[in-house]
């Protein structure tokens, strides 16, 4: 008979998890469609992005700017964002403080061109500050790890 696993991090609730998967759905249906403006309004004013490659983007024009110069690599390709193995933690530093949640995820992209053939970006973990402002979630601070093999 299986043993329930025990765990020592707080849960959080049914209806936190289902508004942050939400809000991760509606954010990138916004950047797969290349609706710049309307992924980079997912962001708090002065949110902040740390690129794999360590590149930082500071503020909603900075992303703006940022991704309009990368338009011209997803002519003619429909990209997807896939993410999963969420992880969610509301309020880590027991401070008492509702508005702030941490993320982490895994994500793969998908790259689908006009035959049909579909390659992959390299996975990333991605970790992320959300903060609750008038009601909505937005992203304060994302960072992106590109994935590589463990040292051994």
């Amino acid at each position: 008979m299986p043993q329930p696993v025990a765990t020592t991090e707080k849960q959080v609730t049914g209806d936190l998890y289902a508004e942050v998967r939400t809000f991760y759905a509606r954010q990138m249906r916004r950047v797969d469609a290349l609706d710049i403006e309307g992924f980079a309004d997912t962001f708090t004013e002065d949110g902040e992005v740390v690129h794999s490659g360590g590149e930082r983007q500071r503020g909603r024009a900075e992303m703006i700017a940022g991704m309009r110069a990368s338009l011209p690599r997803y002519r003619d390709i429909c990209v997807r964002h896939w993410f999963e193995h969420l992880l969610i933690e509301a309020d880590p530093e027991n401070t008492g403080d509702e508005d702030t949640v941490r993320t982490s995820y895994y994500t793969l992209v998908a790259l689908t061109d006009r035959e049909g053939k579909v390659s992959f970006q390299p996975t990333f973990t991605v970790e992320d500050e959300l903060v609750r402002r008038d009601g909505r979630l937005l992203t304060r601070s994302r960072v992106i790890h590109r994935d590589r093999p463990a040292e051994r």
